[in-house]
């Protein structure tokens, strides 16, 4: 069997949408896929619980009214410890592999040296996913069958929905541990707002997001620790009209981290969610145009 085959049953990703898209926004949830195929189970020496440490538990659940809103919302089905597509299609350690990766491969990046490549070698508490190196064809054919379709699927919403409205806006939907505190300050956000330091959005989207979470009574921290992956990165192009916004959740506020269960707090924090996403998609169309009306969106 292979990479082909880990997903026959169950599509890799899925695309969730009402029958008529009203809004320009786009929601992705990448990392909040819980289904292992039994074939990646048998590589990886991790057993169920821990194999699911990077999992963003949820969140796809948690932007779900984003649906009825009139927005799409990408969702994987494949785990982040499976493969990442927030990376570069092929940011890959060659230390993991029995044969020579491609010529072409980043085998460089911090991603990389960090065990967090597109095909990750560690799952969130550092723990390693395989015993022993893997066939190159894996790879391979994890990023051939699932990645490359997942970011044509992305990319194909964005430009239609650049199309019809005339600009799109991308949220990137994640969650971080609860342990996550900000710099020598030791606070603790309940949000993480990641616009690539001004490179992926407008001003007027980013403060938004801020001021409509901090109304509601949560700490939110931006750009720091996380400023936003290969997604926020590669889509985000504001002089394009094409905007890109990264939200981290902290999952303390909805599920227990050891049980991987959901907490008392979810259905408070999804109702949050789903008035902060109607409120982010009433934005008047003025703040993504005034600066690049009528300029085409060019394929990335």
């Amino acid at each position: 069997m292979t990479a082909a085959d880990d997903f026959s049953a169950v599509p890799p990703f899925e695309i969730r949408e009402s029958a008529e898209q009203r809004v320009a926004f786009v929601f992705n949830s990448p990392h909040s896929g819980n289904h292992y195929p039994e074939r990646f189970l048998a590589l990886t020496r991790l057993d169920r619980t821990a194999i699911r440490r990077s999992e963003d538990c949820f969140v796809d659940e948690l932007f779900g009214a984003a649906v009825p809103l009139g927005a799409p919302l990408l969702a994987a089905n494949f785990p982040r410890a499976y493969l990442d597509v927030n990376r570069e299609p092929w940011e890959l350690d060659p230390r993991m592999f029995a044969e020579p990766v491609p010529s072409f491969a980043n085998i460089r990046s911090a991603r990389v040296a960090g065990g967090l490549g597109t095909v990750p070698k560690l799952v969130g508490e550092g723990l390693d996913i395989y015993s022993g190196r893997l066939p190159l064809a894996e790879a391979v054919g994890r990023i051939e069958t699932v990645y490359k379709p997942y970011h044509d699927a992305l990319k194909r919403l964005l430009t239609t929905t650049h199309a019809r409205f005339g600009y799109a806006v991308l949220i990137d939907c994640h969650s971080m541990p609860a342990s996550i505190r900000i710099g020598d300050t030791g606070l603790r956000p309940d949000f993480i707002i990641g616009d690539r330091f001004g490179a992926s959005a407008t001003r007027a989207l980013t403060e938004t997001a801020i001021s409509l979470l901090i109304s509601m009574g949560y700490t939110v921290a931006h750009n720091k620790p996380y400023a936003g992956g290969f997604i926020t990165e590669h889509y985000g192009r504001p002089a394009r009209g094409l905007h890109a916004l990264q939200i981290e959740i902290n999952r303390g506020l909805y599920m227990n981290e050891r049980t991987l269960r959901k907490s008392s707090g979810f259905d408070a924090l999804a109702d949050d969610l789903a008035r902060f996403s109607a409120e982010l998609m009433s934005m008047p169309d003025h703040n993504f145009l005034d600066n690049f009306q009528d300029r085409p969106l060019a394929a990335e």
